[in-house]
């Protein structure tokens, strides 16, 4: 593990600066990170020494012949074995940004109410999921739909390799089914866009003037609870040189809205700074990328059959309730092989995952 031994190494010097605490938010980021890598190693350390042990009781059961602990190897191989899968997945989490916590954002496409009710399955989807890994969440911004489900919604997903994780989600989900909005009980297909960006705190990677920024505020919207606000609190950060814009209305505060915004808004900036990376590489190398975003990447099929099917890699099911129920690591895991797959080395090695 040199590589996330260096990564260690560098963020303990980062943590020793006399300055550190300067900034609490940047700190805490960075202590997360440091803490996730220090596990990763451990793991490790640890897997190395159950092979050491397994090593010393199969030569025991060599001299001895004992019935009861080849038995007892033979149930320390299969650990092995399941351990080395989980562990073989990991190591394809080595992106530049595969470690940082991630934002989620969904938004309705083509479809009508069908696509905002979509776009809120998926929100629940997502957080199941999350839920099931043991990963925090918080919901940043969220906008209800006009008669059911939402327009967006933006999530911030927290755990170790979170990004690396959910960033296999990136693209378009279809939907077909009978539309319960539909008098007739017709079959309608809609659509909705994921977009995953790993969340940055460092001032060295994105950098934000303030001159770049036009700030508005509003008041929140939606049918009450946690969604409405009766003061103008909802934020609108419009980033004046490139022409993205932000919006944030989950919080009460004001405040609380502007630094959830700036979160998204140094995402999203990341994000279109390794894609002109991706474009000028791509040029250099003389090829032509596939274009990914905003390709359909799965469909979900609930009527005439039940399936579930990811086109990038062809993992299906038809047990489509239990994905919608979070169940969706199988999917996962097998668009990271075919990372590996289709770039015939190790990940980072495709203009995805390049830094």
């Amino acid at each position: 593990m040199p590589a996330k031994e260096a990564q260690i190494a560098e963020l303990e010097a980062a943590s020793a600066a006399p300055d550190f605490w300067n900034d609490p938010r940047t700190a805490q980021a960075t202590m997360r990170r440091l803490t996730g890598l220090r596990q990763q190693v451990a793991e490790w350390q640890d897997f190395g020494q159950q092979i050491a042990d397994a090593e010393e009781l199969l030569s025991l059961a060599t001299e001895e012949a004992d019935e009861g602990v080849v038995a007892e190897v033979a149930a320390e191989a299969e650990a092995l074995a399941r351990r080395v899968g989980a562990l073989e997945l990991r190591l394809m989490l080595s992106g530049p940004y595969d470690d940082h916590d991630a934002i989620v954002s969904i938004s309705m496409g083509a479809g009508g109410i069908d696509a905002q009710d979509w776009a809120e399955m998926l929100l629940r989807m997502y957080l199941r999921w999350a839920e099931r890994r043991g990963f925090k969440t918080e919901i940043l911004d969220y906008t209800e739909g006009e008669e059911a489900g939402i327009k967006a919604a933006t999530v911030e997903v927290r755990g170790p390799d979170a990004y690396g994780f959910v960033k296999a989600e990136k693209g378009v989900h279809r939907l077909v089914r009978l539309s319960p909005f539909d008098q007739a009980h017709r079959r309608h297909t809609a659509f909705a866009q994921v977009e995953v960006l790993p969340e940055v705190e460092e001032a060295v990677e994105v950098e934000i003037n303030d001159e770049d920024l036009r700030i508005d505020t509003y008041r929140a919207s939606g049918a009450g609870g946690q969604h409405v606000n009766k003061t103008s609190s909802a934020i609108r950060i419009t980033h004046l040189p490139t022409g993205i814009v932000v919006t944030c209305q989950n919080e009460r505060s004001q405040l609380q809205n502007r630094e959830s915004a700036l979160k998204i808004l140094r995402a999203k900036l990341l994000e279109l700074k390794l894609r002109e990376r991706e474009e000028q590489q791509a040029k250099l190398k003389g090829e032509r990328l596939a274009a990914e975003f905003g390709s359909q990447i799965r469909s979900y099929v609930l009527h005439p059959y039940t399936l579930v099917k990811d086109l990038r890699t062809g993992e299906s099911t038809g047990n489509i309730q239990a994905v919608l129920d979070g169940e969706i690591d199988p999917f996962i895991e097998a668009y990271l092989h075919s990372r590996i797959g289709a770039n015939g080395a190790g990940p980072g090695a495709n203009g995805e995952d390049a830094a």
